[in-house]
């Protein structure tokens, strides 16, 4: 059989070859990429070994990396004991192979495996991960596994101005529910005046520990660099529901590109900030030598959850030091062109409007977009129209939204204009306001929802149709 040579005609074409090969079960040829879902121990530091399951034996699992424009077959192996599913996250695939339930997606059933043929076109970072739900009190399904792995899509032309290439990827290990309460103290409005209202218990995940590549900060290799070295370094927040701010001690990222896209001005900052999912790939120049931290800014983080890593320049011993960076708001617009006339008008406007259900004695928190739960007639798009997405978020919670099978463009970022910044996560502030565009390029279901995995399991989700 020839290969389809449109775009278009090639979704199509491997949504075919998922449905045959399920089918018929037996694959002609190895897979070009092979993913094996079981059982693992970590050991993330002494005394913190976890239980979970992974990719090839591994959390992360090794970098897959594919080729820009190049058909690839894929086979997933699930020797688990649970049915799964595999999203790859930031790639634009069929729905068949997209890796989500709530668009009918193909699962991979306990102890069976899954082949089909996917295509890239966007170069970059993107992200395998398991895509279940997780019902607590149990968290050991979806993100809160070890079932994540940084996804490579090589350009077609690489310049290659760096000498070494670093992939990073965070997550957090023993994550648990615990009771908080707040809003005690405050005051309420009854028809005879002001009254006291009760606090709230909410539920929150917190962890035992961090990790940067499967290790916790000392227990891991170092990066090893030479002074006069350019990095380029590749990081992935693969967390389940906790936002990184990361900066790496006497030195500064030059930010080249956000969730894989290419920015359109880049820029240095001292500070990186990712909410899950997102990615940063951005150039380090190596001019400082010594033994340095890369790690969280928190202190409490860093020092109590040990996220981080040290960097080690050749010839350099020691304890590795830290230095406290400037800490200013991360700011996306100032990777974007500036100039109003430059953005582009949406054809339709669909509101997205964020509030919360207060916890019930539970204290598990629901979640509505435009004031309805998830569920009902998906809202229906067309291939090829311009839609601005609306967001007002009426909560004090950050929410790390994203779009599948669709990248997005920021046009207006709590307040301020930008455009040329495609992303797939984007990070709404509390109580802010934000606005991207996205043209869908092929049909079917798409899902949108917060990457808080807590957050998308109780209600915060929405699914179009586009046709």
């Amino acid at each position: 059989m020839s290969l389809p040579t449109s775009r278009r005609e090639f979704l199509r074409y491997a949504g075919s070859a998922l449905l045959c090969s399920a089918a018929k079960g037996v694959a002609a040829r190895p897979a070009d990429v092979t993913v094996h879902i079981g059982p693992i121990s970590q050991e993330v530091a002494p005394g913190f070994v976890y239980r979970t399951t992974a990719y090839n034996g591994s959390a992360p699992a090794s970098v897959i990396r594919l080729r820009q424009g190049v058909p690839v077959t894929v086979e997933i192996i699930n020797t688990s004991e649970s049915d799964e599913l595999a999203h790859w996250h930031g790639l634009s695939v069929p729905v068949a192979i997209d890796g989500t339930m709530e668009e009918g997606s193909q699962m991979i059933p306990a102890n069976r495996s899954l082949r089909y043929t996917l295509i890239s076109q966007e170069p970059g970072t993107r992200y395998l991960h398991s895509h279940a739900m997780s019902s607590p009190p149990s968290l050991d399904r979806g993100t809160y596994s070890g079932q994540y792995a940084m996804v490579y899509v090589e350009p077609k032309q690489n310049p290659g101005a760096y000498d070494q290439e670093v992939f990073l990827v965070t997550h957090e290990w023993g994550p648990s529910l615990v009771l908080q309460t707040s809003g005690g103290g405050e005051e309420g409005e009854e028809d005879n005046g002001p009254v006291a209202m009760l606090p709230e218990s909410t539920m929150e995940v917190e962890y035992d520990i961090g990790s940067v590549n499967g290790r916790a900060l000392g227990h891991g290799e170092p990066l090893r660099v030479r002074n006069g070295e350019r990095v380029l370094v590749h990081i992935l927040n693969a967390s389940a529901t906790a936002t990184q701010r990361l900066a790496l001690a006497g030195h500064s990222f030059l930010v080249i590109a956000l969730d894989g896209n290419p920015v359109p001005l880049p820029q240095p900052v001292e500070v990186l900030q990712l909410g899950p999912g997102e990615r940063i790939s951005a150039l380090v120049e190596m001019v400082n030598p010594g033994v340095w931290i890369l790690g969280a800014v928190d202190d409490n983080e860093r020092e109590v959850g040990r996220m981080g890593t040290v960097v080690e320049y050749a010839g350099k011993t020691g304890d590795p030091r830290w230095i406290r960076p400037p800490n200013p708001p991360w700011d996306y617009t100032i990777f974007g062109e500036r100039a109003a006339q430059v953005e582009l008008p949406a054809e339709q406007v669909l509101p997205m409007v964020i509030d919360r259900i207060a916890p019930n004695a539970d204290g598990i928190e629901k979640w509505t977009i435009n004031g309805e739960g998830y569920g009902g007639t998906p809202t229906r798009l067309h291939v090829g129209r311009r839609y601005r997405m609306a967001f007002q978020n009426h909560t004090d919670d950050e929410h790390p939204v994203h779009l599948h099978r669709y990248s997005f463009e920021l046009t207006r970022v709590h307040g301020r204009t930008t455009s040329g910044i495609r992303k797939d996560v984007v990070m709404l502030n509390r109580n802010g306001l934000l606005e991207v565009d996205f043209t869908p390029e092929t049909t079917g279901l798409a899902l949108f929802h917060c990457h808080q995995q807590m957050h998308m399991d109780n209600g915060f989700k929405k699914l179009f149709e586009v046709i």
